[in-house]
């Protein structure tokens, strides 16, 4: 199968895992990027099992109503059940690299405040240890330069995303380079610095629940 091919089927096994989870009056949170809207694309046939969806970007809020989806604004739920999303890198420990479409920040919002994360790739983002993919952090731009500098303290070559600005008006720098040997320490230590929104780390809240979809099918790894 091709990488679309493979994409589709895992978005159709998180509907599989999650369609059980839900009532009338749940709410799914559900992710961006190009396996997400896999994602949005195969829930439109489950609209009728929940109440509506909270979206990680503006562009997923977009698809979601397109399908008839109803979307709400987070500060109006009170619970979400489960948050879809993919993710750029992730190891068998459920730590992952996100943010390659500049939604990190909501995404990490999102799925800190859903019940259950379940994380949907492709055989190409499982790795062993994360860091290949440029590690995205946002930023307020005032600050940029000053976190650049930061970063390069730790170790990374840090790129600045230009052009690009993110759902809440910020910037991106992707971090290339970075030895990433114990991911939820590095992500507290990035948050510190001044000028930092979020990073595209996602270990101290990984997800629960990894589905992975190669030739074979779909192979499951769950966070102890």
């Amino acid at each position: 199968m091709n990488q679309d091919e493979l994409k589709k089927t895992v978005a159709d096994a998180a509907i599989e895992v999650i369609a059980e989870q839900l009532t009338k009056d749940s709410i799914v949170g559900v992710g961006t990027g190009s396996t997400a809207d896999f994602f949005i694309d195969a829930l439109k046939e489950i609209k009728h099992k929940f109440d509506g969806a909270v979206a990680s970007s503006i562009g997923s809020a977009d698809r979601l109503r397109k399908h008839g989806i109803p979307v709400y604004e987070l500060n109006v739920v009170n619970h979400i059940v489960v948050y879809v999303d993919g993710a750029d890198e992730s190891t068998r420990q459920l730590q992952l690299i996100k943010g390659g479409g500049g939604a990190l920040t909501r995404e990490k919002i999102v799925a800190e405040v859903s019940a259950g994360f379940v994380c949907i790739v492709d055989r190409t983002k499982l790795v062993d240890n994360l860091g290949a993919f440029p590690l995205p952090i946002e930023v307020i731009p005032m600050a940029r330069s000053h976190v650049a500098r930061e970063i390069v303290k730790l170790g990374g070559e840090p790129e600045f995303r230009d052009g690009f600005r993110t759902d809440n008006g910020n910037q991106i720098l992707d971090v290339h380079q970075l030895t990433i040997e114990d991911p939820a320490s590095l992500e507290g230590t990035i948050n510190n610095i001044v000028g930092v929104v979020a990073n595209g780390l996602f270990a101290r809240r990984p997800a629960d629940l990894l589905l992975v979809a190669g030739d074979d099918g779909i192979t499951e790894y769950r966070h102890n």
